[in-house]
């Protein structure tokens, strides 16, 4: 396909570049829409550390609740999928296009098994009574009310960013299919994999705050 053209004053050529090439607005507006996600969450840790202050006793009392095997276990495969994730991308820009695929085949595989285990983990809560707006929750003091009901917003917002990242990693699967991935063409592929570490390091800081307090 024959680059188009453009011509300047002066009658000199210069190629047209297709805002899908445009890497550095693309890697900006991305990095801008991180940066918002980031203000999100940290408004969300700020809150869990105002009450923690106020209420260290409770929280640490209803983070032994938690299941920290199953907030472990979820830890590492969140940990294994980042790195399959950065791998495929650079299988993508050496060409290896089936390894790529299949790399993130298998990064939206773990994040399924990710929520898997999360459902499980509510289950166990829920099945306590432990929920919002429940009557056992209400009964419990004010330290723990605030402990379970960040626990279920901050660990289900985090579980809406994991089920955004199975289906970009599905588009991304679409796209290298139909050729609008490619080995010099990945800034598609290079955002995607920069937001799942986002969602990655998230984790990271909600595991330690929900489930190794209690320990």
């Amino acid at each position: 396909m024959q680059q188009e053209m453009a011509y300047d004053a002066q009658g000199q050529p210069h190629p047209v570049v297709d805002f899908h090439d445009d890497y550095g607005g693309a890697k900006l507006g991305f990095w801008v829409f991180l940066m918002t996600e980031a203000m999100m969450f940290g408004t969300l840790f700020l809150l869990f550390a105002i009450y923690f202050y106020r209420h260290t006793e409770s929280y640490v009392a209803s983070s032994g609740h938690l299941d920290v095997w199953l907030g472990g276990t979820n830890t590492v495969i969140l940990l294994v999928s980042t790195y399959t994730m950065g791998l495929s991308t650079m299988m993508l820009r050496r060409g290896r296009v089936r390894a790529a695929v299949l790399l993130v085949g298998a990064t939206a595989l773990m994040a399924l098994i990710f929520l898997g285990i999360k459902a499980v983990e509510w289950n166990m809560e829920i099945s306590r009574g432990i929920y919002p707006g429940s009557g056992v929750l209400d009964a419990l003091d004010r330290g723990e009310i605030l402990f379970f009901g960040l626990y279920f917003v901050m660990t289900g917002l985090h579980g809406l960013h994991v089920i955004a990242g199975v289906a970009l990693m599905s588009w991304v699967l679409l796209l290298i299919r139909s050729g609008g991935i490619r080995p010099e063409h990945t800034i598609v592929m290079k955002n995607v994999t920069l937001y799942w570490d986002f969602v990655h390091l998230v984790w990271i800081i909600l595991f330690p705050l929900f489930y190794m307090i209690g320990v």
